[in-house]
């Protein structure tokens, strides 16, 4: 007999029950140097433009120009810090969970028993921090359902044995 008993919202576990792990500090580095490289090469690109245009109205909002960028930069460092005490996650009994962003939180949870197959990549950069990214696909073709930057790789080698069990069913 087919039922649809109403639920009471009361009664269901909130967000807040759940104990969220930070990912590794050392990950910020990586984001910080990654911003560096990226603010350096436009720094250096509106340098060589102001001794490569001969136009006199560049010369004349050039210094406007670089002031933006260098507040830009500050801005989107400070958010890049800020938001980063944000990325956090959970690996529960019956799903993985990924909590991230400052002015717009995203949480994203994924069931294990959807999880198609776990894959951990590491950039040259990571592999220096010694960290990892986990990367969770399930069926479908949507790609990466969650990925969880900045693991310590022993973890993401720990937490991707633990999934692999749980989804063959040795776990």
């Amino acid at each position: 007999m087919f039922t649809n008993q109403q639920i009471d919202l009361e009664t269901l576990p909130t967000i807040d029950d759940i104990v969220f792990k930070p990912i590794s500090k050392r990950y910020l580095k990586i984001i910080v140097l990654n911003r560096s490289l990226f603010y350096s090469l436009l720094f250096s690109a509106l340098i060589i433009a102001k001794f490569m245009v001969e136009a006199v109205n560049f010369h004349l909002v050039f210094w406007y120009v670089l002031w933006g960028v260098v507040l830009v930069c500050i801005i989107d460092v400070v958010i890049t810090v800020l938001a980063f005490k944000k990325r956090k996650y959970a690996i529960r009994e019956q799903d993985v969970i990924y909590s991230k962003g400052l002015l717009v939180n995203s949480i994203s949870a994924v069931p294990i028993s959807r999880i198609q197959h776990l894959e951990i990549s590491r950039s040259w950069l990571a592999r220096k921090f010694n960290l990892a990214t986990l990367k969770i696909f399930t069926a479908g073709e949507s790609g990466i359902d969650l990925s969880i930057d900045g693991l310590n790789y022993d973890e993401a080698k720990q937490i991707n044995d633990f999934l692999s069990g749980k989804v063959n069913g040795t776990n």
